[in-house]
């Protein structure tokens, strides 16, 4: 595919931002006012929002027509999301492709917003998986260094750059609702690095994927999902979400997709570590090292059935885990085994 990367913001520009899954920033204004305020003093950017942004409950045809008023806007240089959420796919269907298309804009979201970035995709235009509102701009304390440099670049910048294993992370979180909740930075512990199967090769291509859930809801909704050659050559990226799938259901998913032909069209897999806790799943310390055990065997027993050759890099920073590197969406990536590096195009 003949794939673009729109025309980035600089300092002083309008940039969108949009609830196009939920519009928790109506129930959670903390972390949102927290992330529009770093929006506009550390990077610089004027935001404009749109009426369903702070607005719980809108309709797939509302959150559609902010789309496109931030698309069509000549003057909004990067659209934005707030956060994800559940039930963006019912937005696909009152997309204008051909306004999308004739406006390409960079777009920031993950989680659910990989329905609009494989959307957007589809189009030809390079997507940002990563950098919403509430949780990257929004973290309590201060931007992760990680993130920040990473967003940076993403966001305002363009060309290469490599990614780096965190020292630390944390997939645990506190009370949105409760303001001393924002007085500190979140409490780390040693990340450990990336894991690297079969890195016996340098595999270049541009990426595709986005969180594991919703992929596999698209696929049942035969909405955007095209015959797998299309991916032939391309990185694949998956991450999972706050809900925990079990191990069984990811080996589900994979199987399906193996089964659908996709999964030997990928040379090479960036797998996100896998998120092991969450308000409903408190999980202790060592259910949740079980957890992420868990996921990766079963990510290689799936891989080892329908795409044995692929070069998997597991743990990497991306998707629901902080800090969280950003991942061009369609962009170039570089998976240099041998010299265990991954660079990824802004």
């Amino acid at each position: 595919m003949d794939l673009r990367h729109p025309a980035k913001p600089r300092p002083g520009d309008r940039v969108a931002v949009v609830s196009p899954s939920a519009g928790l920033p109506a129930v959670l204004p903390l972390p949102y006012e927290l992330g529009l305020t770093r929006l506009r003093a550390e990077f610089g950017l004027e935001v404009v929002e749109y009426p369903a942004t702070r607005r719980m409950g809108a309709t797939p045809e509302e959150r559609a027509a902010d789309l496109h008023a931030a698309f069509a806007d000549p003057d909004i240089k990067a659209v934005i999301s707030s956060i994800g959420g559940d039930d963006q796919i019912t937005v696909l269907p009152l997309l204008d492709a051909e306004l999308l298309r004739a406006n390409p804009k960079p777009f920031f979201g993950y989680s659910d917003c990989t329905n609009l970035l494989v959307f957007l995709w589809n189009l030809g235009i390079v997507g940002y998986h990563g950098g919403s509102v509430m949780v990257e701009f929004g973290r309590p304390g201060a931007l992760h260094p990680l993130t920040e440099r990473s967003l940076r670049a993403a966001l305002l910048g363009s060309g290469p750059y490599d990614l780096v294993p965190a020292a630390e992370f944390t997939d645990l979180a506190r009370r949105w609702e409760d303001p001393r909740t924002f007085d500190a930075a979140p409490e780390l512990e040693p990340a450990g690095g990336w894991s690297w199967h079969r890195p016996d090769r340098v595999v270049q291509g541009p990426s595709w994927g986005g969180n594991l859930e919703i992929l596999s809801w698209l696929l049942m909704a035969d909405r955007g999902i095209k015959a797998p050659e299309e991916y032939e050559g391309c990185v694949l990226f998956l991450e999972t979400s706050e809900e925990l799938p079990s191990d069984e259901e990811v080996f589900r998913i994979l199987r399906n997709m193996g089964e659908r032909g996709l999964l030997r069209r990928f040379p090479a897999l960036l797998m996100g570590r896998a998120k092991s806790w969450s308000f409903e799943r408190p999980l202790p310390p060592e259910r949740r090292v079980d957890h992420r055990a868990r996921q990766r065997a079963a990510v290689l027993r799936a891989f080892e059935r329908y795409a044995p050759d692929t070069m998997i890099v597991f743990d990497v920073d991306l998707g629901h885990t902080d800090p969280q590197q950003v991942i061009p969406y369609g962009g170039q990536v570089r998976v240099d085994g041998p010299a265990r590096r991954i660079t990824v195009t802004y």
